[in-house]
């Protein structure tokens, strides 16, 4: 245990490191590209600062214009020649690892999803930080158990801790970031409990390292935000519905985007840069679309930005998205989501302070609510990003509109997702293909299978081989157990067993089925596990075994076969995944 601790602490601090490595590259880029190239200064989050002292450089939309295409070239270069993998949002390929790939990540991934991605988004590309960053614990998290020689498993659980433990620091949410490693892996509401823990204590590292650089305290500042009125929860139903269908506007124009590039007849490399130009296109008119975006999320909680501004922010950040990262650049997803997210919640907000003043009092906390509403619709994960927003703003005292909004957000959404790598729950994916084998045979009795334990004609024991031939011409059966003169069970052969005598006439009369039988028994009763009887069939690597009685193992209920067995088993899987489908 105090190993594994050290491990989680281990990965926690590199993750936490490569946090701090990946903001300060963006911070830098930023400076040089959009500050010093294009004169673009967007604003920052209340919990980020400027490092660097902005210049008098003039505002340039034509530099604006083609500067993430220049981003996109160099990314493109980068990521296609030395880790194809790191294209895209980065957590998609850490979700793909977990299930498929027995959560193997090539050392090279997290270093070059680093740089590529603070490339693309410090040149305007609009991407968020989690993708990198959470390839980076991962991928640490991946090469530590890989080095020590673990288990698949236990290499999965140590990716995961670094997944949590890279978003719970760059956002400076851990316990959220813990619980998103353990969410985001499954469409349904369930969680690969085995990374909480580990992700909790990764997390908790990872986020102490960033805010020994950075400063503590929250992603954003809200107001004090409170609910008193139960009839404000009309307008934040109103909200929910709204935030599922820019969601889904959202997954499929993102995914439409990396459709239309998959079938550009162009190499992999140049593909970013031309998603970098219509990029650059729509940020020539809304730079406020471009890069991260987190500061107008910050003024859209401060009650600062009108109702057009906030729709073109929110509608703008959906298609600039879709272009910097659907088009092979790299960036994550989860950014750009709270800055829409927090948009649509801030316009839909402002809308009903408008025309129901003594209702929604507080349009900001519209703001609060429709980041989580928003992630929620688009990725399955609502109880992480509930979580996430309240340590990102600092703001707990939504919880309960929070939760409504998610829960019907998530309700009508559950068939999209922007993680088009999540599986629908454990039964799905490969990484438990042995553990759900296993489950559904230790619930399954030998007593459920009785219907299917065939009765088979008991052989005495003193009966000679002659007599046996005869009876056996008839019989079609292929094991028969031995009895003595009261029923009871001493010995069990096979036809295969019989082949060394059947043709030597000369000893029939003095051979004894007893003598032929193995008095080893290896038997079945009622009670047992399947997961105990396919054990046994394999032990000597034979088809049928004797059920006996459960009091009275000598006494012969039946013979119960290894094709039965697996056939019963097959059949209560097929009925477990229609209900699943239903």
């Amino acid at each position: 245990m105090v190993k594994w601790t050290f491990n989680f602490i281990l990965i926690g601090i590199i993750a936490g490191l490569g946090s701090v490595v990946f903001h300060y590259l963006c911070i830098l880029g930023q400076h040089y590209f959009m500050d010093i190239f294009a004169g673009y200064r967007p604003p920052s989050p209340a919990g980020e600062h400027h490092l660097f002292t902005p210049t008098a450089t003039p505002f340039n939309r034509w530099i604006l214009l083609f500067l993430p295409a220049f981003g996109g070239i160099f990314s493109g270069w980068l990521v296609y020649t030395f880790a194809p993998e790191a294209e895209g949002h980065g957590t998609d390929a850490a979700i793909d690892a977990f299930h498929n790939k027995g959560g193997y990540i090539r050392a090279r991934v997290p270093f070059i999803k680093t740089i590529a991605s603070a490339v693309t988004i410090t040149t305007g590309g609009s991407g968020g930080r989690e993708g990198p960053i959470a390839q980076i614990g991962a991928g640490f998290g991946s090469f530590l158990a890989t080095k020590l020689k673990l288990s698949d498993r236990e290499r999965r659980i140590m990716m995961a801790a670094g997944i949590g433990a890279g978003v719970g620091s760059i956002f400076r949410a851990p316990l959220a970031g813990a619980l998103f490693a353990a969410e985001v892996l499954y469409r349904d509401p369930e969680f690969e409990s085995d990374v909480i823990i580990p992700a909790g204590i990764s997390s908790v590292v990872a986020y102490c390292m960033f805010c020994l650089v950075f400063g503590w305290g929250s992603l954003f500042e809200a107001p004090y935000f409170h609910f008193t009125n139960p009839l404000e929860l009309g307008p934040y139903l109103i909200l929910s519905l709204v935030l599922v269908a820019t969601g889904i506007f959202y997954i499929k124009s993102f995914y439409g985007v990396i459709g239309i590039f998959k079938k550009i007849k162009v190499p992999n490399h140049i593909k970013p840069a031309i998603g970098g130009l219509f990029t650059g296109i729509i940020g020539f008119f809304l730079p406020q679309t471009l890069s991260f975006g987190y500061g107008f999320a910050q003024q859209a909680l401060n009650n600062e930005l009108t109702i057009p501004f906030l729709l073109f922010l929110a509608l703008g950040k959906v298609l600039t998205t879709s272009f910097s990262i659907g088009s092979g650049g790299s960036g994550g997803v989860f950014g750009p989501s709270v800055v829409i997210g927090g948009a649509m919640g801030g316009a839909v907000g402002k809308i009903f302070n408008i025309f129901m003043p003594g209702v929604v009092t507080q349009p900001g906390a519209f703001v609060v609510v429709g980041m989580a509403g928003f992630f929620t619709a688009v990725s399955n994960a609502p109880i992480s990003t509930i979580i996430f927003v309240s340590e990102m703003t600092n703001s707990y005292h939504l919880l309960l509109p929070s939760l409504l909004v998610c829960s019907v957000s998530y309700l009508i959404s559950q068939k999209y997702t922007i993680f088009s790598k999540q599986v629908a729950n454990k039964l799905a994916s490969p990484a438990h293909a042995g553990d759900f084998f296993l489950d559904i045979l230790e619930t399954i009795k030998v007593k459920d299978l009785m219907p299917l334990v065939k009765k088979v004609d008991l052989i005495p024991q003193n009966m000679n081989f002659l007599e046996f031939k005869k009876y056996f011409e008839n019989s079609e059966q292929h094991y028969f157990p031995v009895v003595d003169d009261d029923k009871r069970l001493t010995g069990i052969f096979s036809i295969n067993d019989i082949r060394s005598v059947i043709f030597s006439s000369s000893i029939e009369n003095l051979v004894l089925m007893k003598d032929i039988a193995t008095s080893d028994l290896i038997v079945a009763t009622p009670s047992e596990d399947l997961n105990a009887v396919l054990k046994k069939f394999t032990t000597k690597n034979i088809d049928g075994i004797p059920v006996v009685e459960e009091d009275d193992p000598q006494i012969v209920i039946g013979m119960l076969y290894r094709r039965e067995v697996i056939g019963f088993y097959n059949e209560k899987v097929e009925q477990m995944k229609q209900r699943i489908r239903l």
